[in-house]
């Protein structure tokens, strides 16, 4: 059986730690002063992955927040996956010598897909998370401000063809709305690319994420949190020990 991991989220802007509803820049609540301190106290708490994001890369289009990406990869006993700006390979590279475990890449699978297919045969799946962002089903890109014509399950299939092994899914309408993951979104990805799909956006209970690992077999293989953690809606503890163990 598929394993299912909890990946707290740390999304990182100015140098903090904070939200956006739904990815909109101009609606942000900042949480801590330290990426590294907030990583910290996840690992603390039980997590074995963190998953981090740079929103002022993902605007800006090159990595911006990676000194508290690097530090927490090198001092904390735990896997880091950063996405946010990684848009050449000199970027993966820098974060993947410094002992980053997971580098994601999203955008690009739509603006650059060749880049996004080197990167693949270079550093195989396992070094490469593709996330997919989606509003009714269509991929969005550049932070969520565009929106492709190009459907989430088919980009799906070509990049697994292409050798990618962990999708990350989010569903842009649930996210940081607390009402819930959009579970069959994310299982018809893992269904159509039989790899492992990560849930991300909407997870705000303890019932959502054993929703969610209900649907191992289906490939969604764990879910990122966000908001909840931060307003105690969700014991990062408690979903550690009931769900991930």
């Amino acid at each position: 059986m598929t394993d299912f991991t909890i990946y707290p989220a740390i999304d990182m802007r100015g140098g903090k730690c904070v939200r956006l509803l739904q990815g909109d820049y101009n609606q942000e609540t900042v949480y801590g002063d330290s990426p590294f301190h907030m990583a910290e106290t996840f690992v603390e708490k039980g997590a074995s992955w963190i998953h981090m994001v740079d929103l002022d890369g993902a605007k800006e289009g090159r990595p911006v927040n990676r000194e508290h990406v690097i530090r927490a990869a090198k001092e904390l006993k735990a896997d880091i996956q950063i996405g946010g700006g990684i848009r050449s390979e000199a970027d993966a590279a820098l974060y993947l010598e410094a002992g980053v475990s997971r580098i994601i890449l999203g955008s690009s699978a739509i603006s650059d897909p060749d880049f996004v297919r080197g990167m693949l045969k270079n550093y195989g799946g396992q070094k490469i998370a593709i996330g997919i962002d989606a509003r009714d089903g269509l991929v969005a890109t550049h932070g969520w401000l565009q929106t492709s014509e190009v459907r989430a399950e088919e980009l799906g299939q070509e990049l697994a063809e292409a050798g990618a092994e962990t999708f990350i899914m989010t569903d842009i309408s649930r996210d940081g709305m607390m009402n819930g993951p959009n579970v069959e979104a994310i299982a018809g990805l893992g269904q159509a690319t039989k790899k492992q799909v990560i849930a991300s956006g909407g997870v705000s209970s303890m019932e959502d994420l054993r929703q969610l690992a209900a649907y191992k077999e289906s490939g969604i293989s764990g879910a990122i949190i966000g908001k909840a953690l931060y307003t105690d809606k969700i014991s990062l503890e408690e979903a550690v020990r009931e769900v991930e163990k």
